[in-house]
């Protein structure tokens, strides 16, 4: 984590300097790219720029060394102006091994630069990566520039005089290639130091290897007479509003903006949990937090962890849980005895690819069915989605108050790109914030009787804190008569609660849809949800300037949708939708909504580039003007057929991105 203070910037961009740069590390899983990453991304964040990063790794906890299966990348896209994305093609990649480059060479920009470690590139290696010949030597990477030296061995003789034999010496390297790339980009030392100095603070010589392996790299930009490629770069300071800033992850901001919705709520919180990737990261830093009244409890398994939660809920807590899908899945059955109950929970899902154990580090939007349809019976739940990281923390405070406003359990779906990803915060001022503090019933509510389901004028029960003197209630999971909360089969009875538990969430106030880029009406829409927001935003910002009538609309709040969303999106001729799944959000529009719209689908595990949506965007363009003769129309009830194959309307989002 980085802070800065940020003044008001001046701008002093050089005329020859990029305005953003990208930037892969890639190795094998165990040659620290992460963290290469992450340092570096602490760097970016304290000189100033904006930025978004990608990390990219492997499932397999320690897949074979050198395989391209075992390959780890780490991405990011910093640079003087607004970043919304981890950007598409690198402009450089640092590959640490022959697998590393077979795996991510492909991605590089034309004219971009490589960087390699020539001693991994030894016959085994290159036979473990699936190549007939060295890369380096065979003219193959003839469209790139290639600046490739030894690596291993350069770190080797930085760390001699520490005594470090070869294995542990070779730890070093990620440390001298994050050197080199200081350098490049004129970036400071010595936040790194005093971090190394602090994570090494009991093995002071492991400590001081790493720091002369990173002054080495420095020094060797520094002072080889390198022609070519390598060259010293400064990226100034993006213009940035005062206030204090710090780099976070998804994970991050949404464990302190659960913290942050219990503290306005005036209550404790209790999460349960249960590790699974990419949602174990929320356990590991609310663990941390224990003086902001948090218990954090790592159950035996998923099914315990929400069943916890539970019950720390009807003991006047605020419950909180968290997994991916699969653990999803399983708490389903106990997702339906919240609702039942009519009691505060909120459930973070960081999705992955799936079904089943499917990917579980690659992102995916694929949960959207589960979150909103996937429990037994009419079961209804509000459902919230994340646009970034730093978004997330908004959402899990509105997700922290639909819940104890209207006694329902909330999910807050992330994926693992927010999961993972960082970008800078401005950390927002407490005082802000409007408290919704919760009041317990303490007395009878209506004379002389308790009537525990007796509903108020936003549909929610009250909630009585067991204990209470003279409060004793039933609760469970059986179908509770209407006011009593007493056992009732009868029909009458099971239809009226069915329809109060329905209208209470069918009529959670949820602010108006806003136009996030564009004007409020035109040609096309394009529709996103989730981790979309940035490419997408990119995308339409690039064919406004083009001068297209296209606009970007990105829902927050999934269930209920906002009640002005369908007037809005009937003012666009066409409505287009990107999705990692193969078009969910599509389905639950045209069913609440009766508005047609075509899926851009993509279910990689990677996110969107702006280059696909770039070319999607255009073809509908491109379509229209066929279809009318030259002109974009200003009025169509028909979408122009997409030349795709697929019979429902919907476009695949890749390469060739139509």
């Amino acid at each position: 984590m980085a802070t800065q203070m940020a003044e008001p910037a001046v701008s002093a961009t050089q005329d020859t300097a990029p305005d953003s740069v990208v930037v892969r590390f890639a190795g094998d899983s165990g040659d620290g790219m992460q963290l290469t990453g992450g340092q570096f991304t602490l760097s970016t964040a304290l000189a100033g720029n904006d930025l978004a990063t990608f990390p990219d790794f492997p499932a397999e906890i320690r897949a074979p060394q050198g395989t391209l299966f075992g390959v780890s990348a780490f991405q990011i896209n910093f640079g003087s102006r607004e970043i919304s994305t981890a950007g598409d093609a690198p402009d450089v990649l640092v590959a640490m091994n022959p697998a590393a480059l077979k795996v991510n060479v492909g991605a590089l920009k034309p004219g971009g630069l490589i960087i390699a470690d020539s001693g991994e590139f030894t016959k085994r290696n290159l036979e473990k990566a699936k190549y007939d010949t060295n890369p380096l030597e065979d003219g193959s990477l003839a469209q790139w520039n290639v600046l490739a030296f030894d690596i291993s061995a350069l770190t080797i003789e930085a760390v001699k005089p520490f005594g470090l034999g070869n294995k542990d010496a070779l730890r070093c390297k990620n440390m001298w290639t994050l050197g080199l790339a200081l350098w490049m980009f004129d970036r400071d030392r010595q936040p790194l130091i005093d971090w190394l100095n602090t994570k090494f603070k009991t093995k002071p010589d492991i400590a001081a290897a790493n720091i002369a392996a990173l002054n080495a790299g420095h020094a060797y930009g520094e002072t080889a007479e390198l022609s070519g490629p390598l060259k010293k770069l400064h990226i100034d300071p993006v213009p940035a509003a005062p206030g204090l800033y710090r780099t976070i992850t998804g994970a991050e901001s949404v464990s302190l903006g659960l913290v942050a919705g219990a503290q306005l709520a005036g209550l404790e919180m209790f999460f349960g949990g249960y590790p699974i990737t990419p949602a174990s990261s929320i356990l590991h830093y609310l663990v941390r937090l224990k003086e902001f009244g948090v218990t954090t409890f790592q159950a035996e398994d998923e099914i315990a962890a929400i069943c916890a939660a539970i019950g720390a809920s009807y003991a006047g807590s605020l419950g909180v849980t968290s997994s991916s899908g699969p653990g999803i899945a399983l708490k389903t059955e106990a997702m339906g005895l919240a609702i039942m109950t009519e009691l505060p929970l909120v459930i973070v899902n960081s999705q992955r690819g799936g079904p089943s154990t499917g990917l579980p580090t690659k992102t995916e939007q694929s949960d959207l069915y589960q979150a909103v349809y996937g429990r037994n019976g009419d079961a209804p739940m509000p459902v919230i989605a994340a646009r970034s990281p730093s978004d997330a923390f908004d959402c899990a405070i509105e997700a922290c108050r639909i819940a104890v406003e209207y006694m329902t359990p909330v999910m807050l779906l992330t994926d693992g790109y927010i999961a993972n990803a960082a970008e800078p915060w401005k950390v927002p001022d407490p005082e802000t914030f409007e408290p919704f503090k919760v009041k317990f019933l303490e007395e009878k509510n209506a004379g002389d009787t308790l009537l525990p389901y007796k509903r108020d004028e936003k549909g929610a029960r009250p909630w009585i804190k067991p204990g209470t003197p003279g409060l004793m209630h039933r609760i469970g999971g059986i179908e509770k008569k209407v006011d009593t909360g007493n056992i009732d089969y009868s029909p009458e009875n099971h239809q009226a609660m069915t329809d109060a538990r329905k209208a209470k969430i069918d009529n959670i106030a949820v602010p108006d849809q806003q136009v996030t880029l564009g004007e409020a009406s035109g040609a096309l829409a394009v529709v996103g949800w989730g981790s979309t927001y940035g490419p997408i935003r990119r995308a339409v910002d690039n064919a406004r300037k083009k001068g297209l009538a296209v606009s970007h609309i990105h829902v927050r709040h999934i269930h209920p949708l906002p009640a002005n969303l369908g007037d809005l999106l009937r003012r666009f001729d066409h409505v287009l939708m990107p999705e990692m799944n193969t078009g969910q959000f599509k389905t639950v529009i045209r069913d609440q909504l009766l508005v047609d719209a075509v899926s851009l689908t993509k279910t990689s595990g990677q996110p969107f580039q702006i280059a696909e949506l770039d070319a999607a965007i255009a073809k509908f363009f491109d379509g229209i003007a066929d279809n009318e003769g030259g002109d974009v129309p200003a009025n169509r009830q028909q979408l122009p057929t997409p030349e795709s194959g697929h019979d429902d309307g919907s476009l695949k989002a890749g390469g060739d991105a139509q």
